[in-house]
């Protein structure tokens, strides 16, 4: 089969790599990726051509390039431009008006990003749009600055401490560096926030109220929104494990297919009132305190973890090709009920590490059945690009023995 349309992935990543996967299982198509370093998931891949280009993940370089790959592209053919990550989220979005001229490119405008890309706007927009979230103190470089024992904490600990510039703390590193914490005391608050304006980071860090639960309380939705503000689709997942190693802590390791009608009429409301575009990402948790789900984030693509929908029968390549390559109309919301495991580690993680409960018995059922699947392992790849991801998986074990903390 040959696709009349060739989908660009920028990043080469995880999220990538489910991506490329998804675009060939619809279409047998094989995508070109762009990046700035190879990466194990798509280093030996046949589902994509890999691209390295030093640089490409700022300006000038990126647009510099994407200008380059533009006087080049077959007039005869249709270009479908996706973001696997927030930084070139960001890059589209700023360059959206000339990339379009030579891209389908289903992204909000520059304006809309940044009322919606770091998690202190986002919690603005929450607030005026009705979306439940934590309790949240932001922390600004100039009170830490000030003295960080005259800050003043609206919760009691245990807090979780979060950057709002997720794009910004990529660059920024230091001992104990993690992607968030999770903090007992209020020592250790104060040492931490010292040492993170530090080590030069800028802006604002979020303290919120941590919602007391495992992993098993999490949610994740993905979902696309059409040219037309319309959600097209929405799918829901239940996450029972995630990733304890400092760099990668939150990443979602075991979701399980869940349906909740209330939470996809919440995020659906929330995207369609904003005159959201494309693929979005939350993360929710419940508090049992008050019965509510509460947001966390939303991530302005798909999820580093969204091939859980097309393993359980919503293709995110097919919504988006339907609306912006072959301007298929549909006007009615796919809710997504499936019946498939999705797991980013091995089984041997899983019946270890996660929490005993219900949720745990019906994720062991699938597995049992066989009705589960992953994003790093496809038989129709090459043999390399499976043995280095069996490595990968080896990896995770051993994380979980360094790292894992229960709560």
């Amino acid at each position: 089969m040959t696709a009349d349309f060739q989908p660009i992935l920028l990043g080469t990543d995880f999220n990538c790599y489910g991506m490329a996967r998804s675009f060939y299982d619809a279409y047998g198509v094989k995508s070109i990726a762009y990046g700035i370093v190879p990466m194990a998931p798509t280093r030996y891949t046949r589902f994509a051509d890999v691209r390295i280009v030093p640089g490409f993940d700022k300006d000038p370089v990126f647009i510099e390039t994407m200008r380059q790959l533009a006087s080049k592209l077959d007039p005869q053919k249709k270009y479908l431009l996706l973001s696997c990550g927030d930084g070139y989220t960001e890059l589209i979005s700023e360059h959206l008006d000339e990339l379009k001229e030579h891209f389908a490119c289903p992204y909000v405008d520059h304006d809309l990003f940044h009322a919606l890309g770091t998690k202190e706007t986002f919690y603005q927009m929450a607030d005026k749009y009705g979306l439940p979230y934590p309790k949240t103190k932001i922390i600004t470089k100039k009170a830490v600055e000030a003295g960080v024992e005259q800050i003043k904490l609206p919760f009691d600990f245990p807090i979780a401490l979060k950057p709002s510039n997720s794009i910004e703390w990529l660059g920024i590193d230091f001992p104990g560096r993690k992607k968030a914490f999770v903090l007992d005391r209020r020592e250790q608050l104060d040492k931490l926030l010292k040492e993170i304006y530090q080590a030069g980071y800028q802006s604002d860090f979020i303290a919120q109220d941590f919602i007391p639960g495992d992993d098993s309380n999490m949610r994740v939705v993905n979902a696309y929104v059409d040219s037309n503000h319309h959600v097209r689709m929405i799918c829901l997942g239940h996450p029972l494990l995630e990733d304890p190693s400092p760099v990668a802590v939150g990443n979602y390791m075991v979701i399980l297919p869940e349906f909740d009608q209330q939470i996809y009429d919440t995020i659906i409301k929330f995207l369609e009132e904003i005159n959201y575009v494309g693929f979005a990402d939350f993360d929710l948790k419940y508090d049992h305190r008050d019965g509510q789900y509460k947001v966390f984030e939303i991530n302005l693509r798909q999820g580093r973890s969204s091939y859980y929908c097309t393993l359980n029968g919503y293709n995110l390549a097919k919504y988006v090709a339907d609306d912006v390559i072959y301007h298929k109309a549909k006007d009615d919301t796919d809710y997504a009920d499936g019946h498939m495991l999705w797991m980013n580690g091995p089984k041997k993680v899983f019946y270890k590490y996660a929490k005993e409960n219900k949720y745990k018995e019906r994720a062991k059922k699938l597995l049992e059945a066989g009705q589960w699947g992953t994003t790093a392992f496809d038989k129709r790849d090459t043999l390399k690009q499976r043995l280095l991801m069996h490595y990968a998986f080896w990896i995770i074990n051993k994380n979980y023995q360094k790292y894992f903390v229960q709560r």
